[in-house]
């Protein structure tokens, strides 16, 4: 926290002619933003101080600064750096840099929202560094919460028909059965449909919230918008029609999410089955991506796809694989070999008792908690309660050395 301020401090190596309105944002949003004109100054905070929480580093306009910047802040403490480039600036970035977890990348042209709510969801994840001597945020920050962190697991499959909604609400319904604070969220605005699988009426969606606020309304979180089930579990939809969702701006969503990690336990968000600059935005902060695949070869080649994307992206080491109707057709040692993933979980075909759970408006484990079925769920639970992000691998080069210097 700043010694003066008690706040987080932001370190801000942006051009003069764009730092006034992001430091307006950032302090508007509680943070203490600190302007750093160059690497050099940089070094010179970081002797002096020890609360900063984030550094936003312009990369273009002097890559080798930029690069020095990137360095100083991963060199020791190892402080998140939001990088703001251009798209194809993300060509050249070395594979080091992507491999710092704790980074983030902002392509132009963004605004000053935008920034605010990456170094928000920053500050969430790493609010209690602790570089051997103690946490360095503390106060406030721990005393406020700021400082828990549950689980955002996001359900996906690039192909609709293999169960990803029933996965959803079973898997969030069993870590509630678990104890778990959970918080289950209707992410897909085109055919989600979770609050009637769990027969519930009237649920509150995010769109709505949002266009409220614009009009004077609350500011209010995921948490404070959900709705609650009889059985525990908190749920929320983004939106009840597919027409009309602009407002629900990818950014400001993933960062509605990584906030909801501070209520919850685990976040778990039931994905369209497309690449939309919505789901993009919310791989890049998910702690995990299960993937429900069904024993046939056209959801398997959805999966072969979708774990060619992740390589590119970078995410493939949080995808967890989850055969469901498990034993229905090909063989889960078989789906293994070809996918060339392990099963994280396996689901069995569940029949007519899946249909009766949906006409009652409930969970597999509330309505049958002894089936094989309900068990497996549990199981399914068990393991992601233990799952925590990936580790970070490590480098110090921001850029990779053009071709004819690579041996």
């Amino acid at each position: 926290m700043s010694p003066t301020t008690g706040r987080p401090a932001i370190a801000v190596l942006l051009p003069a002619a764009e730092r006034e309105p992001v430091i307006h944002e950032l302090r508007k949003a509680g943070f203490d933003p600190i302007t750093v004109d160059h690497s050099t100054a940089l070094a010179d905070l970081l002797a002096t101080r020890r609360d900063i929480a984030v550094g936003v580093v312009e990369v273009e306009g002097d890559p080798e600064d930029a690069s020095r910047a990137w360095g100083m802040l991963h060199g020791g403490r190892d402080i998140p750096a939001l990088l703001v480039v251009n798209p194809q600036t993300l060509d050249r970035l070395d594979e080091s840099a992507a491999g710092h977890e704790t980074d983030e990348y902002l392509t132009r042209p963004y605004s000053a929202e935008s920034i605010r709510w990456r170094v928000e969801a920053m500050v969430i994840r790493s609010a209690a560094v602790d570089d051997g001597s103690g946490p360095v945020l503390a106060g406030d920050m721990a005393t406020g919460d700021w400082a828990r962190r549950g689980q955002v697991v996001a359900v996906f499959n690039p192909k609709g028909g293999v169960g990803k909604t029933m996965v959803s609400v079973n898997l969030a319904a069993a870590l509630t059965a678990r104890g778990k604070r959970v918080l289950l969220v209707d992410a897909d605005s085109v055919t989600g449909h979770i609050p009637s699988s769990l027969g519930m009426d009237g649920v509150g969606t995010v769109a709505d919230a949002w266009r409220d606020e614009l009009e004077g309304g609350p500011v209010l979180s995921f948490d404070e918008q959900a709705s609650a089930h009889p059985s525990g579990l908190r749920v929320l939809a983004l939106s009840a029609s597919p027409i009309h969702t602009e407002i629900l701006e990818p950014e400001r969503v993933a960062h509605a999410l990584a906030v909801a990690r501070r209520a919850a336990d685990v976040v778990i968000a039931d994905l369209h089955p497309s690449y939309s600059p919505l789901n993009r935005a919310v791989f890049d902060m998910a702690d995990r991506i299960v993937v429900p695949v069904t024993p046939d070869l056209p959801a398997i080649r959805a999966v072969l796809k979708l774990v060619e994307v992740a390589d590119e992206l970078g995410m493939r080491d949080r995808l967890s694989l989850v055969v469901n109707r498990a034993e229905s057709g090909v063989s889960v040692a078989d789906i293994e070999r070809a996918i060339g993933l392990p099963a994280f979980g396996r689901i069995r075909s569940g029949g007519m008792l899946v249909v009766r759970a949906l006409n009652e408006g409930k969970s597999l484990v509330e309505m049958a908690p002894r089936e094989k079925i309900a068990q497996e769920f549990l199981a399914l639970a068990d393991a992601v309660a233990g799952i925590g992000p990936a580790p970070a691998r490590s480098g110090l080069r921001l850029f990779r050395r053009p071709a004819a210097a690579r041996g």
